[in-house]
């Protein structure tokens, strides 16, 4: 009988972050370095505001764009901190966590085989979620470039015509970050050549080294810019799956319209403790941050101690250590450590293919967990 699965969706392939953490399911003492989720708990305040919101009976929809008041506290956070200007009424929207916003974007801009460059190692869903949306992913290796996306690779891309690039940053796998020029020079060439720019921020908190820029804020882009952010990462409340996205009101009128017929809007509990967290939690995000820096620097020294070449990232809470010296291929050397050591890390080939000679390696995780499982490391090196 032939199958009545979409084609499209069979010819996707299962994430490889997922793939891998099949295996680790039931498996006890193992110490989990993969999975992309603070370790800290939802500061108490942004709980207790979620708590009270229910006791209060507030338990209905909301607006399909969501909450005035929660569009209206980002409205103000990034007029204060990033002196850019959005309306909440037409030009920012809620979603269901960063990962609804980067697949409303798509589907509201791509048309069927719209070419859009996907810079890798970069997150596992925008490639399938541009193939979803009918548009054709191009990848651009940056391997070359310590990870980074510049304008000489872009130029390479140009013939193809792309409508739209994704830009990550801090990234992940690599926690690569760009500095204030460095985003300036591309913003520039994708005026220049009128390419889209959805730009996804989602650790933009989480910036060590230097300010984080908005790209939205660059001259020009506010319009030629789709922002996609959430509350997941720096207020660590990825259960709760608050995001939201900034943009010009003709396409953020467009993703309303797909989310309106698809999830209605983001649960009111949850919208209303990201609100508390817009006005009380951003004490509790630099406390996490100043740990994920301290956390930082002892897993990229430990691991360059080992003979695992590892760059300092500038932003998030991943490392993507080199294992080329190992012999062992990514896939190879993950299962390996699992079932030796007990120790979970991601091949890098789930980010993008050529990075079979790369783990990412998450240190959102507890000082006392990285110590033992750079142990176990060396056990297994050993």
């Amino acid at each position: 009988m032939k199958t009545i699965v979409s084609k499209r969706v069979q010819q996707l392939q299962p994430s490889g972050i997922r793939a891998f953490f099949d295996l680790v399911l039931g498996m006890k003492d193992v110490i989990s370095l993969g999975v992309g989720e603070p370790d800290f708990v939802t500061p108490w305040n942004i709980r207790e505001a979620g708590i009270y919101s229910l006791e209060q009976g507030f338990t209905s929809y909301t607006s399909n764009k969501g909450l005035y008041k929660l569009r209206l506290g980002i409205a103000r956070f990034l007029k204060n901190k990033y002196n850019l200007g959005y309306s909440p009424d037409e030009e920012i929207l809620i979603t269901v966590g960063a990962s609804e916003g980067m697949d409303l974007s798509l589907r509201a801009l791509i048309n069927p085989g719209d070419k859009v460059l996907v810079p890798t190692p970069g997150y596992v869903s925008y490639g399938p979620l541009a193939e979803l949306a009918g548009g054709v992913p191009i990848y651009i290796d940056t391997k070359k470039d310590n990870f980074k996306l510049t304008t000489k690779t872009l130029s390479k891309f140009v013939s193809k015509k792309p409508k739209a690039l994704i830009l990550n940053y801090p990234n992940n796998p690599t926690g690569v970050s760009y500095t204030k020029r460095e985003l300036g020079q591309i913003n520039k060439f994708l005026l220049k050549h009128r390419i889209i720019c959805i730009s996804d921020e989602i650790y933009g908190d989480l910036t060590y080294d230097f300010e984080h820029t908005l790209f939205a804020s660059l001259p020009g882009a506010r319009s030629n810019t789709v922002y996609v952010d959430g509350f997941s990462k720096s207020y660590a409340m990825t259960g709760w799956r608050v995001g939201f996205v900034c943009g010009p009101k003709e396409i953020i009128a467009a993703m309303t319209k797909i989310h309106q017929y698809t999830i209605m809007c983001v649960p009111i509990t949850s919208q209303m403790a990201a609100s508390e967290a817009l006005v009380t939690g951003r004490r509790a995000v630099a406390q996490m941050k100043r740990e994920y820096r301290r956390r930082r620097e002892f897993v990229v020294d430990g691991l360059n101690r080992l003979g695992l070449e590892t760059a300092l990232p500038e932003g998030a809470f991943y490392v993507f250590p080199c294992i080329k010296n190992t012999g062992m291929r990514a896939l190879e050397f993950a299962e390996k450590l699992l079932k030796e050591e007990k120790v979970a890390v991601v091949p890098g080939g789930a980010f993008g293919k050529g990075f079979d000679d790369y783990l990412r390696i998450s240190y959102a995780s507890s000082f006392e967990n990285l110590k033992e499982a750079l142990k176990r490391i060396e056990e297994f090196l050993k």
